[in-house]
């Protein structure tokens, strides 16, 4: 199998590994078994999928999964055009017939029939079966089914079955560690590494707060907003609290109190400058 070509390359998404991870999905494609992603809001988990589509020269077919997903949401279904009855693939057909990497995001939101869809694509059958159509498709050797959430949103009622994690190699994301968030910030958003400092101490002044006061907490996602803000010449402050603050909570106390930590971070960077 051929990984992407020189002009491929070029145009492959950013992404700053942190351990292994690269080797491990690459090892997971060309071994045919498919991958679970684990992680908190914002880590990274979709750029790592776009990465590593494109790194292996693949097709990437991305659905964001929802309360209202069903299997036939994902396999297809039959519409009516021109007065005749046509069988339309969903997204989960059309990746197999390409050989493309489907990746479900979030997929406990899914409906739950989803998984009874899933269950033969990741085992050692490989396989699709559309009721509605009498087909049967194996997944050829380039297919890769994906799928990620966030172990800090599963309750009783939005968790994977064990029959459903134990068919998939699974892998952890966390936030990265401070010297690589730093630069990931300052590549992504254009502003300087002291600008990028300063919004990682920031990211980590509002995680000692997470179990807490908040929900959620600032992901690198949110340290990008924000500093593609400050890139374009906004106040640093202001761009945190639109872009941080303002995204972490609804509450008019805690997005104050939010607020004044910003400040209090930041005062020492703009005094520094």
């Amino acid at each position: 199998m051929e990984h992407a070509s020189a002009r491929q390359i070029a145009a492959i998404p950013h992404y700053a590994e942190q351990g292994r991870e690269c080797t491990l999905f690459e090892q997971a494609w060309l071994q045919r078994l498919p991958v679970l992603i684990k992680g908190p809001t914002g880590c990274g988990k979709t750029r790592f999928v776009e990465h590593m589509a494109a790194r292996l020269g693949r097709p990437l077919v991305t659905v964001s999964c929802h309360d209202d997903l069903s299997a036939a949401d994902l396999v297809g279904r039959h519409l009516i055009a021109g007065g005749d009855t046509v069988w339309c693939d969903g997204p989960l057909t059309r990746a197999l017939r390409t050989g493309a990497i489907l990746y479900l995001d979030e997929v406990v939101e899914a409906r739950k029939d989803t998984t009874v869809v899933l269950h033969p694509l990741a085992d050692d059958r490989r396989l699709l079966s559309i009721e509605r159509t009498g087909e049967q498709l194996l997944a050829p050797p380039e297919f890769m089914l994906v799928v990620s959430y966030n172990p800090g949103y599963q309750n009783l009622l939005k968790s994977l079955k064990p029959s459903t994690r134990q068919r998939f190699v699974a892998m952890s994301f966390g936030y990265p560690a401070p010297a690589l968030e730093e630069a990931i910030v300052a590549a992504e958003s254009g502003v300087s590494p002291a600008e990028a400092r300063s919004l990682v101490s920031l990211a980590g002044a509002l995680r000692r707060l997470t179990h807490h006061d908040l929900e959620e907490t600032a992901s690198t996602r949110l340290l990008v907003m924000a500093g593609r803000l400050i890139a374009a010449g906004l106040d640093p402050a202001a761009a945190c609290r639109a872009a941080i603050v303002e995204a972490l909570s609804d509450d008019a106390e805690t997005v104050a109190a939010l607020a004044e930590l910003v400040d209090a971070v930041l005062a020492p960077a703009g005094a520094a400058r």
